[in-house]
């Protein structure tokens, strides 16, 4: 199974934003850190993008991430990630239902399960995707961020602990993540962090880079991910 990493780095796509430029120097940070099994980069376009847009972006990351040694998914387009060879997928709310998304992308490489993350706010939201069949949790927005539009509150350090309590997979906090933040979170129980603006908005991306990645590494990781051949699954969970 592909590898998850605790910082999960999202790539910007609005206007005037180089995410490939971004990435580029990410991969060099988390290597000269011989972190690059840390960093997991989600290929996330906007809704209005099209999804040759989304393939073209996805074809010019999931190569990178290759040469580099660093997961690549896909957030919501999982017929954009089986295309480009990615290593799963992540749903939100509003996508596929997890189970649904299991069966997608269970068609490309039955020798190599995919990873699947999913979106959950709540300890009941996460339970039923775990239970779909989810190997991790993006918990959140954790805090006010100007990324995305059309977020619900932020549910900060305690939201991530509810859910983090009621799960027995990673938890990766995201929405508003900066390094100054990252103690707060995991300490609330999240395996990892995911970010956008505190790298793409950085003046230096690849530094940004270097000291999320040595935050992240600070505290021992909770519900740590399991190499097997098979999804990481709590006991008692559904397949």
């Amino acid at each position: 199974m592909p590898s998850l990493g605790r910082l999960h780095l999202i790539t910007d796509t609005r206007p005037g934003r180089d995410p490939l430029g971004v990435l580029r120097a990410a991969l060099s940070a988390a290597r000269a850190a011989s972190a690059v099994d840390q960093l997991v980069v989600q290929v996330r376009v906007e809704d209005s993008a099209t999804d040759r847009e989304a393939y073209d972006l996805a074809s010019r990351v999931a190569p990178l991430c290759a040469e580099a040694g660093a997961t690549c998914l896909v957030n919501d387009r999982l017929h954009v990630a089986l295309a480009v060879g990615a290593a799963g997928g992540h749903v939100g709310a509003l996508d596929l239902p997890v189970d649904a998304a299991r069966r997608v992308l269970g068609c490309a490489a039955p020798d190599r399960p995919a990873l699947l993350g999913a979106t959950a706010r709540t300890p009941e939201a996460g339970r039923a995707a775990v239970a779909a069949s989810a190997d991790y949790l993006g918990v959140g927005p954790c805090f006010a961020t100007a990324t995305k539009d059309g977020l619900p509150a932020p549910i900060g350090g305690a939201g991530v602990r509810a859910v983090a309590d009621a799960v027995g997979v990673p938890v990766v906090a995201i929405g508003g993540v900066t390094v100054e933040r990252v103690p707060e979170l995991l300490a609330a129980g999240a395996y990892g962090v995911a970010v956008v603006g505190a790298v793409s908005n950085a003046a230096d991306p690849a530094r940004a880079t270097t000291e999320l990645l040595a935050a992240v590494s600070e505290a021992p990781p909770r519900h740590a991910h399991r190499h097997s051949k098979g999804p990481f699954r709590p006991e008692g969970a559904g397949a």
